[in-house]
């Protein structure tokens, strides 16, 4: 079999999957899709990891070439939440490893809703408030950021947050008041009217975090 070939035509459908998805996506039984992951595997096209409940996730890779750099966004994210993304493309940071404060406001720059709900385990991360501020600050997303921060309570045992940072995000300029573009729930008025910004999520996307 062409593996790299294989392995292109693979990922454009998603690079994340597991056993039963492969071999619902290709319609083969799972012993042959186990047979594939190997091949992708021996000819460095996978990687694995492990998921919710232990179960293993299959990252493939069309393109061999060495790992630059440190871990980019989603390998962050997929290290550190029960909620995993797929990596719509490699991404890596140069020159210094990504901080859970900084991953959290350039999750919240894609807008892309699993990635952003996947992202609220970082803030259990949090050491340094100060940068989780001049991240936000960088991007223009401080109040977004803030009413993440208090969905996160609501799911996970997190710090809290600096009185003085607090205060930065919350009065910060807003630009867009979505989280999500043209997303919003009525599940967290109490937020929603803390923060300016419109809630994404309903209470039902929080038990994934308790589950």
């Amino acid at each position: 079999m062409d593996w790299e070939r294989f392995a292109m035509e693979m990922a454009k459908k998603g690079s994340l999957v597991t056993v039963k998805s492969l071999s619902e996506r290709l319609g083969i039984s799972e012993r042959t899709a186990i047979n594939y992951l190997y091949g992708l595997r021996k000819n460095g096209f996978l990687e694995t990891s492990r998921g919710r409940r232990g179960i293993r996730l299959y990252r493939i890779r069309p393109l061999l070439k060495p790992d630059i750099g440190y871990p980019g966004l989603y390998d962050t994210i997929n290290r550190f939440s029960p909620i995993k993304v797929a990596a719509p493309y490699e991404h890596r940071i140069y020159g210094h490893e990504l901080t859970p404060e900084e991953a959290i406001a350039m999750a919240t720059v894609t807008r892309d809703f699993r990635t952003v709900l996947a992202s609220l385990a970082l803030f259990s991360r949090i050491s340094d408030w100060s940068l989780l501020y001049k991240a936000a600050k960088e991007r223009n997303v401080e109040r977004q950021v803030g009413a993440l921060y208090d969905i996160s309570r609501l799911c996970l045992r997190v710090r809290k947050m600096d009185g003085r940072i607090r205060s930065k995000l919350k009065y910060a300029k807003l630009g867009d008041a979505y989280i999500i573009p043209g997303t919003r729930t009525k599940d967290f008025p109490e937020i929603e009217k803390e923060w300016g910004v419109f809630v994404p999520f309903r209470k039902g996307d929080l038990r994934r975090y308790k589950e």
